[in-house]
């Protein structure tokens, strides 16, 4: 269990905002496996603001999707207070997240995402502001620091801490690094020591063990899941196996197409043939990495316009882990 402002969550495992990735689709499929809080891409404060309607569809919610955290980025205090002030009347919502670690370019140069890390103080005027106009948990995600060596995210988490955060999430690289290299626990464990509200440990979770791992070292509220739940939702069972101490062995290859396939239906349904289709090629890539023969499939279905064919190419494929069978369209 875990306190987050006034609200409560029983499962403190989270997935993390990954754009292109945790769409209304993965989310429901991963609350199905067990996660404890998903949260939405992140989306754009400012493109919520003029009422941009692509960034609008990064915002629907299903009812099967709860208890679900929303994810904004910008810079503007004023801004973000507005839309704040907007997601407090949906009741769905769990919770209110501000990006302030997504090492992206485009969001750097915008003085967005990690680049609020160089500006502690308008980061905290930030959440203070967002504070004030909702009643909601006001969260935010930052890394270890922005450049490679210089280490501030305990300073930062005292910061947000004061400035009125109700959760902190550290993800234990520098934005230097991007994704590579090693995620450092101990800046971690030094944040949860030094702040009376809860601390979500997030890097490298790629296994139950990960899991149950990074929770030892950094003594941390919970963690959030990110690069391996990718085309992985089962890593939300083995998450709940390993807590529990119950062997878990994985799910089947017939049993990862399966679940393509069910994921692939969803989103045809939901996004329609055209887009489903496309949107769809990336994850089929995912879910069946380390399968025998997965490059070829993979690079049949992104040859396929109609989602019907591809599904045929997916069934055959399963057929095939029990006997030959050729994949010619």
């Amino acid at each position: 269990m875990i306190k987050i402002g006034n609200k409560v969550l029983d499962n403190n495992v989270f997935l993390a905002p990954m754009a292109g990735i945790t769409d209304i689709i993965y989310r429901e499929i991963a609350i199905e496996k067990g996660c404890g809080l998903v949260y939405t891409e992140m989306v754009s404060a400012k493109a919520l603001s003029y009422g941009n309607e692509k960034t609008k569809d990064l915002m629907k919610i299903s009812k099967n999707e709860k208890p679900i955290a929303v994810q904004i980025f910008g810079n503007d205090k004023d801004v973000i207070a507005e839309i704040v002030s907007m997601l407090d009347e949906n009741e769905d919502i769990f919770l209110i997240d501000i990006n302030m670690g997504c090492p992206a370019p485009k969001l750097i140069k915008n003085g967005e995402g990690a680049a609020l890390m160089l500006d502690p103080k308008k980061a905290g005027q930030i959440i203070t502001e967002a504070k004030k106009r909702t009643s909601k948990p006001v969260t935010c995600k930052f890394r270890r620091g922005f450049k490679n060596g210089n280490e501030t995210a305990l300073e930062f988490a005292k910061q947000m801490e004061s400035s009125g955060a109700d959760l902190v999430t550290v993800h234990g690289r520098y934005r230097d690094q991007f994704y590579s290299g090693e995620s450092d626990r101990k800046i971690i464990k030094n944040i949860k020591e030094s702040l009376k509200i809860p601390v979500i440990a997030n890097g490298d979770i790629f296994s139950g063990k990960d899991a149950i791992n990074i929770l030892k070292e950094t003594n941390a509220d919970g963690i959030m899941v990110a690069r391996g739940a990718i085309g992985n939702p089962w890593i939300f069972e083995e998450i709940d196996a390993s807590f529990k101490g119950i062997d878990y062995k994985g799910p089947t290859d017939n049993e990862k197409i399966e679940l393509l396939i069910y994921h692939y239906n969803k989103a045809v349904d939901y996004y329609g043939e055209y887009r489903g289709v496309r949107e769809m090629r990336k994850n089929v890539g995912w879910y069946l990495k380390g399968l025998d023969n997965n490059i070829r499939i993979k690079n049949m279905v992104n040859k396929v316009n109609q989602s019907e064919k591809v599904i045929k190419i997916l069934k055959d494929y399963k057929s095939s882990f029990n006997e030959s069978r050729s994949f010619d369209l």
